[in-house]
């Protein structure tokens, strides 16, 4: 299958660093930092967070292991949909394909809502003492983002590599500032698991929460057609976002159980869970008001940044899709930048009209954080983290089908992985209203869209292999056509 200039990615645009700070920007380490730390230390092992971190982080570099001998072997803006084909079949890639868009799509909105409250509910109050509608400014600061991804991809990471560092400073600063105040105290790791950090939580949950904060690794393999030499690009660059997230987060949640204190972390945890702000709080305790306004700032440059790396990812699911026909093949059309410009523009449309749908019809009285943003944030997450799980099954599978002799890179640690995922992914279905922060009955009912994925996509399936056998034998071609990348296949002509 050839390509033309006109349906190719831009080759040859992103190294280690460059995949590193998309997939980083994505994770948004300051808003796990304010958001989701909290919350797990809320409810699940209170000053025993950190060490969950760094089990969900052990468990996905195991994963990480196996994923990174099947990129070697497939290049695919698809991701795992491309892993899932390969390893488990076209219906089943086709429905992982499916859950994926629809995941990676309804994420976006949700992120529209996140960032568009804070910046006119929270950050322009705070700064300029005016409030703006949070519909508005999520539409601008959207615009700006979709009007970046339609500039290339190299924009977009030398963007969220600016606003990647300015996270990571804050809160290495913030981290430090306590921890050294607080003589490094090893606590939050030695009594981790001791009933007087365990009571009224669970080290389940916070596991499930932890894990949530690692959503956005996975995207490492949506930008091998754009990395140079992709075969060691894409593992390298995994192997390093799960790292990386993994120190920081723990690095943080120390800072955080050490300044409330191991003991009382899920107490004072709960206390401030109402408000939010628990570490804003200590923020401002350590380092200043001045840098409690700057990291309130910041956080919306989080939210952005972490807007920018989803968009992209929506777009690319869109795109891989349509260029296999499965989704209408304009889709795959690309500009002069190599951006795939129609499946940005589709993305961008649906995240507005679903904003504004919230904004006309659903508890129109009510902030976005209490109805749009758990309805795509966390329908986003759990399907993300399914399609996680059916990758690393699928990576096990096709290793094994191949009778590979690696057994512990191609099965053992794959394996454990998968077992971890598919744990986190029940765990996210149980506690579906912890994971997207509500209990109203349209998010309640938000799973059986995964339902309705899995059963379309099967009806789907049928069809093409009945009626239009061509495009549901290209599944598998268009794949193949990337498996071996010739030398020159970085070159794209303008």
């Amino acid at each position: 299958m050839t390509e033309t200039s006109q349906t190719q990615l831009a080759r040859n645009q992103l190294g280690v660093p460059a995949i590193v700070f998309l997939v980083l920007a994505a994770v948004a380490p300051v808003t796990v930092g304010i958001v989701v730390l909290p919350l797990a230390i809320s409810h699940g092992n209170g000053g025993g967070t950190p060490v969950a971190v760094i089990i969900v982080a052990l468990a996905l570099l195991l994963f990480a292991i196996g994923y990174a001998q099947m990129t070697k072997e497939l290049t695919n803006a698809g991701g795992f949909y491309a892993i899932v084909v390969k390893g488990l079949g076209r219906p089943a890639g086709l429905i992982t394909g499916l859950i994926a868009t629809i995941g990676y799509n309804v994420f976006v909105a949700g992120a529209l809502g996140t960032i568009g409250f804070f910046t006119g509910a929270v950050a322009l109050p705070m700064i300029f003492g005016i409030e703006l509608n949070w519909y508005l400014c999520g539409f601008v600061l959207f615009t700006v983002v979709f009007l970046l991804a339609r500039s290339g991809i190299h924009v977009s990471a030398i963007v969220l590599g600016v606003a990647l560092v300015l996270e990571i400073i804050l809160l290495l600063s913030f981290a430090f500032s306590v921890l050294i105040q607080t003589g490094f105290d090893m606590q939050a790791f030695t009594l981790a698991f001791s009933p007087e950090v365990l009571v009224g939580g669970s080290i389940w949950i916070g596991l499930l929460l932890v894990a949530t904060a690692f959503i956005g690794f996975e995207a490492t393999a949506l930008f091998g057609e754009e990395a140079r030499d992709p075969r060691k690009t894409i593992p390298r660059a995994t192997y390093v976002a799960i790292i990386v997230i993994g120190l920081l987060h723990a690095f943080a949640g120390w800072a955080i159980v050490s300044a409330l204190g191991v003991k009382d972390a899920q107490a004072q945890g709960l206390a401030h869970e109402e408000n939010g702000d628990l570490t804003l709080m200590l923020i401002e305790k350590y380092l200043g008001p001045v840098m409690g306004m700057i990291a309130v700032i910041l956080l919306v440059v989080s939210l952005f940044a972490a807007q920018l790396a989803f968009h992209n990812s929506a777009a690319r699911y869109l795109y891989a899709l349509g260029r296999a026909r499965v989704l209408p093949r304009w889709l795959a059309t690309t500009n002069v930048k190599g951006a795939p410009q129609r499946a940005l523009a589709v993305n961008y449309l649906f995240g507005l009209v679903i904003a504004a749908i919230f904004v006309v019809a659903v508890d129109t009285d009510m902030p976005p954080i209490f109805t749009l943003v758990p309805v795509g944030l966390g329908f986003g997450t759990l399907s993300i983290m399914i399609v996680q799980a059916i990758a690393a099954l699928a990576v096990v599978v096709y290793f094994r089908r191949k009778r590979d002799p690696r057994w512990w890179s191609t099965f053992i640690a794959p394996g454990i992985g998968f077992l971890a995922l598919l744990t986190f992914s029940v765990m996210a279905l149980l506690n579906f209203d912890l994971v997207a922060g509500s209990d109203a009955i349209y998010v309640v009912v938000l799973p059986w869209v995964l339902v309705a994925a899995v059963v379309g996509g099967l009806l789907y399936a049928l069809y093409l292999k009945t009626k239009r056998p061509k495009i549901y034998e290209g599944l598998d071609e268009d794949l193949e056509s990337f498996t071996e990348l010739p030398e020159d296949a970085h070159m794209f002509v303008e």
